[in-house]
């Protein structure tokens, strides 16, 4: 085949990727509304619909109700019987006999304080649980919330190279139908569309990810598409992070980890349990009174008694050694959530400070500047004062430096975020 029948289909090839409009625009699903939300409204909205939260509260319900049933008292029991046939009736028919015994069994030792006690150390547990839980989903919300927010900006970015590099590239090929221009520079501009518009894609992609699972935590319709507000100013510049002691970010993780809190009720509860099964060791005893109406020693006999089970060979031995193990196991898991604790923070607090110097390095009218920089090439590109490779280069640095800046953007925020999450604590909400 001749080389130029070659280069025409590449032409014609590269023309329909060209025409191919940006991913955003052929969304399968048509967006109804948009819902411009800040970080606190998203906030307000997530703990007033997430389901998982909602479902998550009812744990704390459920370990109240166990109080109740710990403070009740063992029910008495009652037992009747009447005589139905006999041989010896020398006292009656056998229907005339009849017996009834009431007993009541009473605990020993404490247990029923120590049941309570441990219902109450239940629900400590549950309600740490669940302000954990609440933390992680909250630290997740607030990172898909920022995340959308630089994809974004990111994005605009794509948009604006992908029209442009459309435009040129229509007027290219007029220009190279008329024989002013080389195919090789047609195609050159094609092939920088194509991959401009691949990548597009593929960020439109993770967008469309974290929307989703945003939608999911503030429970949006999925037809709703979130915009995230941010004012970039509240910390554009300023030294947030190496303004708190880091002794005041770990004392303060030391106070409000509520996995920390509750690695320290595990261990409260294993002892609980310990000396409840000691107790247990101790066998209860019951109390009864008997009535009957003819019976051997006499006619309306009345008597009482006492029952319990004597502890020859079943002491509660496997529980109470069981109890043991238990508490020495939380101990160390204490311990090691207590080192957890401590690296979390320490690692967080330098990862913060790094970003911070990083972003704050950073001229805040480097992008503006630049942004006018590259309108600049463009329109001395289409007089041709430089090469397409400069043209090109110059586009290429334009998209890597603002993708850079987004990136150290989310990247900033996204460590204070994390820091709030280890210490937890609100030290640097937006």
């Amino acid at each position: 085949m001749h080389r130029k029948s070659i280069a025409a289909i590449f032409l014609c090839l590269f023309g329909l990727i060209a025409a191919v409009k940006p991913a955003a625009a052929q969304s399968p699903l048509p967006i109804t509304d948009t819902l411009k939300l800040t970080v606190k409204q998203a906030e307000d909205q997530f703990l007033k619909n997430n389901l998982q939260l909602i479902a998550q509260r009812y744990n704390i319900d459920n370990a109240s109700a166990a109080i109740i049933t710990a403070k009740l008292f063992p029910n008495p029991d009652f037992n009747y019987s009447n005589g139905i046939y006999a041989t010896d009736i020398s006292q009656g028919p056998a229907f005339k006999e009849n017996s009834f015994n009431f007993s009541q069994l009473f605990t020993t030792v404490g247990k029923r304080n120590k049941n309570i006690q441990l219902a109450k150390i239940g629900v400590e547990q549950a309600r740490y649980q669940f302000f954990d839980f609440l933390r992680t989903l909250k630290f997740t919300l607030r990172n898909d919330f920022y995340s959308i927010y630089f994809q974004e900006q990111s994005s605009l970015v794509y948009n604006q190279e992908i029209n442009s590099l459309s435009k040129l590239l229509t007027a290219f090929r007029e220009q190279y139908a008329k024989g002013n221009i080389a195919e090789k520079e047609v195609l050159r501009i094609q092939s920088q569309l194509y991959s401009l518009q691949v990548e597009y894609n593929n960020l439109q992609v993770n967008i469309d990810t974290t929307q989703s699972e945003f939608k999911m935590l503030i429970r949006a319709s999925p037809a709703v598409y979130i915009v995230p507000s941010v004012d970039e100013s509240m910390y554009s510049g300023k030294t947030i992070v190496a303004s708190v002691p880091y002794m005041q970010l770990l004392d303060s993780a030391y106070v409000n980890r509520y996995d920390l809190k509750l690695a320290r009720t595990t261990v409260a509860y294993n002892s609980t349990n310990l000396s409840l099964q000691k107790a247990i060791a101790v066998p209860d005893f019951s109390l009864s009174l008997n009535f009957d109406r003819l019976g051997s020693y006499g006619n309306n006999y009345l008597g009482g008694g006492i029952e319990f089970n004597l502890p020859f060979f079943n002491r509660n031995q496997g529980a109470i050694k069981q109890a043991k193990i238990a508490i020495d196991q939380s101990k160390f898991q204490l311990q090691n959530q207590q080192n957890l604790v401590e690296n979390d923070v320490a690692t967080n607090y330098k990862v913060a400070l790094r970003y911070e110097t990083v972003y704050n390095s950073f001229d805040p009218r480097f992008k503006g500047d630049f942004t006018h920089l590259i309108e600049e090439v463009f329109k001395n590109y289409e007089k041709r004062n430089i090469s397409l490779l400069e043209f090109l280069d110059f586009y290429d640095s334009y998209k890597t430096n603002t993708l850079q800046l987004n990136n150290i953007g989310l990247s900033r925020v996204t460590s204070l975020e994390q820091l709030n999450f280890v210490t937890g604590t609100p030290f640097f909400n937006q």
